[in-house]
């Protein structure tokens, strides 16, 4: 008689799910029923032309904008209806495109309120210096004389302050210099390593195919694709079909 055979582990539950989730924003129905899973740790990329959604799913995720049906759910709890800073003290933070700093407070100070729980941790703002050495260098410069590549690491240093179970990214290489990049790719590595889950919406493709572990393709408002990032970039029809392109011929 053969042993029996143990039962395979459970997957862990995703941390982000939302399911059947409109978003109206004045007369445009943008979002149209989205169904996303965003699994426990590691990077998730969303991709998809201008004008499809994605900007939108993150703001609504935020609780930015209300979604008009459908739920979200975050680490089991239903957060849809939450406002903002509910949602961000639920763990969420967000780092939009439009690299968002206050531009009259220094570096530090903007890092100072994005300390929600007390002083800032001393070792995870020099753990932070590693990433962006040039913010300890500009540490008392007033943020809006810095260039835009600098802003964006302060926003994602804000976003990062304090320990986060997810991160919201929107284009952060948006007009961003080769060197610069590439400490953004340094530090979202060792983010991965940490206990924060990143959310990544970005079209520099060589970029999401040196981090991304899972990707979903969003287009006019629903997502249309989700799958494994390898085997997007290991498949150019697919590419194709669902992006118009090859990601091989965005380098």
């Amino acid at each position: 008689m053969s042993e029996p055979t143990a039962p395979a582990p459970a997957a862990a539950a995703p941390l982000l799910t939302l399911s059947g989730v409109h978003t109206h924003i004045g007369q445009y129905h943008i979002l149209q029923g989205v169904d996303l899973q965003v699994p426990r740790g590691g990077l998730a990329v969303l991709l998809g032309r201008n004008g499809a959604g994605k900007t939108t799913l993150l703001r609504t995720i935020m609780g930015l904008w209300q979604a008009s049906a459908g739920s979200v759910k975050f680490d089991g709890r239903e957060i849809g209806k939450l406002a903002t800073p509910d949602i961000a003290q639920a763990g969420i933070a967000y780092v939009p495109e439009s690299m968002a700093v206050f531009s009259e407070l220094t570096v530090r100070e903007n890092m100072l309120l994005a300390a929600r729980n007390g002083p800032l941790d001393e070792a995870r703002v020099e753990w932070i210096f590693g990433f962006f050495p040039a913010l300890k260098k500009f540490w008392h410069y007033p943020a809006g004389n810095l260039s835009g590549g600098q802003k964006q690491m302060v926003a994602i240093a804000r976003a990062i302050a304090e320990p986060r179970k997810l991160l919201l990214v929107d284009e952060p290489t948006k007009g961003l210099a080769p060197a610069i990049i590439q400490s953004l790719i340094a530090a979202f590595r060792e983010l991965k390593e940490t206990d924060t889950t990143i959310l990544l919406v970005e079209q520099n493709f060589s970029f999401v195919k040196s981090l991304g572990d899972t990707v979903a393709v969003m287009d006019d408002g629903r997502i249309v694709h989700a799958g494994a990032m390898r085997d997007l970039v290991d498949n150019q029809d697919l590419q194709q079909r669902l992006l118009g392109l090859s990601l091989d011929s965005h380098q």
